[in-house]
């Protein structure tokens, strides 16, 4: 099974969207194997988004994603990053299309209301940086055999 990073951004737990978009990732049969409320430091920024750091938007960023708390989660399924990425839409809430997570819900391009890993080497990556091995609770749903074939894995 493949893992993603999810990120709750301060501007979906301030807007209160946190549980339909959970809802959202677990209706489409997605289990959450770790979950936690934070607030990012500027420490965990700076090794979170170390690719953009020397980049004039930084600061900006940094001081978003520090400005309140988060929910960081870290989902597992089939092809969990690049459906999720799918379902998020463009990074843009103005560009995304309707139905998307973000074309729903985000009219910004900064406050995009969730992160998600862009691959497998950048999941492993910000797993590591939000939880530590045993606070990944992998466990087999009841309804698995519902949601996907047995050879399907």
């Amino acid at each position: 099974m493949e893992r993603t990073l999810i990120l709750l951004k301060p501007d979906c737990i301030q807007r209160r969207l946190a549980g339909k978009i959970l809802t959202r990732f677990e209706d489409k049969g997605f289990n959450i194997v770790a979950m936690k409320l934070l607030r990012v430091t500027p420490e965990l920024s700076k090794k979170h988004y170390a690719e953009h750091v020397s980049k004039p938007f930084y600061p900006n960023l940094e001081a978003f994603i520090t400005g309140g708390p988060i929910v960081a989660l870290v989902l597992e399924g089939l092809e969990v990053i690049r459906v999720v990425r799918e379902m998020l839409g463009a990074t843009s809430g103005l560009k995304a299309a309707a139905g998307t997570i973000r074309g729903d819900y985000s009219s910004s391009r900064q406050m995009n209301l969730v992160h998600a890993s862009d691959g497998p080497e950048a999941s492993a990556r910000e797993i590591a940086l939000y939880f530590r091995a045993e606070e990944i609770v992998a466990s087999e749903l009841t309804l698995t055999p519902w949601l996907r074939a047995d050879d399907e894995s």
